[in-house]
């Protein structure tokens, strides 16, 4: 057998392990339903500039977590939005997102203290799906500087196995879904003001899981939009928009 064969075998093994099977799942319906993502891009182009006057920003400084296997570039749509309704909305400074890394908390770190030199303010996370399980465990490593947090369709409740996604999670971090390679709590409330998005039309993370119980976070609010909607859609945009003006609350 070669030297390498050992390397490679368990580098495999646990990128593609198994897991118990989740009691329930999103509907395929649902899953198929995210291919209308072009066409939410479309709607949010058209309507940028009546969303942004619709959403009362106040120059709080925001960073924006893309979700897994999305870049910087897919959360566009909404960090321009919110920077015209008069946020100051930053990307997150670290590429397409592979997953976690044992390090991936002291790099949001590095970043967020780039964006509080300017003003010294606290910053208020936006994570979309992974991204926002990122942004909630990162607000308890670093409370202090961090304003609050806005989870959209982020599995922080449950079975981690509930989703259509956990799996290419795996694949592509080399981690298993319940065992990130930092301490992780998911569904323990990070100390700030928390506002959790969620869809009963998601189709990747089963809606529960995305909207939490009481004591999990602070609020709940629903959203009519697919899962790949959250950041692209004119509906998921403005529900970001009242999520942040109920944390200024």
């Amino acid at each position: 057998m070669p030297p390498y064969a050992d390397v490679i075998t368990s580098f495999w093994k646990g990128r593609l392990a198994n897991g118990p099977r989740a009691a329930e799942r999103p509907s395929l319906q649902h899953l198929l339903g995210n291919a209308s993502v072009p066409f939410d891009l479309v709607r949010t182009r058209a309507q940028a500039s009546s969303l942004a006057q619709a959403i009362r920003g106040d120059g709080r400084q925001l960073l924006l977590i893309p979700g897994l296997m999305a870049s910087e570039q897919r959360m566009e749509p909404l960090r321009a939005v919110l920077n015209a309704a008069g946020y100051e909305a930053h990307g997150w400074g670290m590429g397409r997102n592979f997953g976690p890394k044992p390090d991936s908390l002291e790099q949001i770190d590095q970043r967020v203290d780039a964006i509080r030199r300017k003003t010294g303010a606290k910053v208020t996370l936006v994570g979309w799906s992974l991204g926002g399980l990122f942004a909630r465990e990162y607000a308890k490593y670093a409370t202090e500087k961090v304003g609050g947090v806005v989870t959209m369709g982020t599995p922080f409740s449950g079975d981690p196995r509930a989703n259509h996604a956990w799996r290419l999670y795996q694949l592509v971090s080399g981690f298993p879904v319940d065992r990130p390679p930092f301490a992780c709590n998911r569904e323990e409330k990070p100390p700030v003001p928390t506002v959790a998005l969620w869809s009963q039309r998601d189709g990747v993370v089963l809606p529960r899981c995305a909207k939490g119980r009481a004591g999990e976070r602070d609020r709940a609010i629903e959203v009519d939009c697919t899962h790949m909607g959250f950041a692209a859609s004119p509906e998921g945009i403005l529900a970001v928009g009242k999520a942040l003006d109920a944390i200024r609350r």
